[in-house]
């Protein structure tokens, strides 16, 4: 098993492309904090993953909230054990073109998006600098690198979350903590269902393998990057968009 044993903290874990990388991580020994607002789906993720022998537990959390990050990250840590992989994955979209976007709008997407995983890793760090081992993986998106029309402040998240990513891999490195990014392209997931079928078609024609993503293979390279088989891994972006952006 890839990450046998490992106390891995993946935000944004009870749904979408999170829930698939909560999934996967237990399949491959790792023992998950599922952290998410939704607390319905985040307590069925925890029963599905217990009723497949994995070791999961559902913790509750808004990462904008500095305070209860710091909380919860001493509830995984008195229940698991050392965090060694955290997964910045939670993530929010409010679109609308620059001229219409409210200051509200604004302001979530980047406290969730951007301040969220700085609240995380700020409070999980530490204890990986001083254990010198860990692994830190943000969701971007190639939004952040290209950009998107009606996405100001998703863009701007998205390409935050990368120059964190090249920050933190100079500060963490020389303490064994790596640090690296994905940045998937369009993937097959609930949200993808409410494009309209003309724009999905335009989107797999531009993408040279010419189809969507699917949230596994997503998945596998979250995977990848959070085992030992990336140890020489750090400060990259791995873009998982079926060449979209080249």
């Amino acid at each position: 098993m890839k990450l046998d044993g490992k106390v891995s903290m993946i935000t944004g874990g009870a749904n979408g492309i999170g829930r698939l990388v909560s999934e996967t991580f237990v399949q491959e020994g790792a023992r998950v904090a599922i952290c998410d607002l939704d607390d319905e789906e985040g307590k069925k993720v925890e029963k599905d993953l217990a009723e497949a022998e994995g070791e999961a537990e559902f913790f509750e959390l808004d990462i904008s909230d500095r305070q209860r990050v710091d909380k919860t990250v001493e509830e995984i840590e008195n229940h698991f054990g050392p965090i060694e992989v955290l997964i910045n994955n939670a993530g929010i979209t409010q679109d609308a073109k620059l001229l219409d976007m409210t200051e509200e709008q604004w302001d979530q997407v980047i406290d969730v998006n951007l301040k969220g995983a700085f609240n995380c890793t700020q409070a999980v760090a530490p204890g990986m600098v001083e254990r010198e081992n860990g692994k830190i993986i943000n969701a971007s998106s190639i939004v952040g690198l290209y950009g998107n029309y009606g996405q100001t402040n998703y863009a701007a998240s998205k390409a935050g979350l990368i120059a964190m990513t090249k920050v933190w891999a100079r500060e963490l490195g020389p303490k064994n903590v790596n640090v690296n990014a994905v940045a998937p392209g369009f993937i097959q997931t609930s949200m993808a269902e409410g494009v309209p079928e003309k724009v999905i078609k335009n989107i797999e024609d531009r993408t040279p393998l010419g189809r969507l993503g699917k949230p596994e293979e997503v998945a596998k390279t979250y995977l990848f990057l959070a085992s030992d088989d990336a140890s020489y891994i750090n400060g990259s972006v791995f873009n998982v968009d079926g060449g979209l952006v080249i």
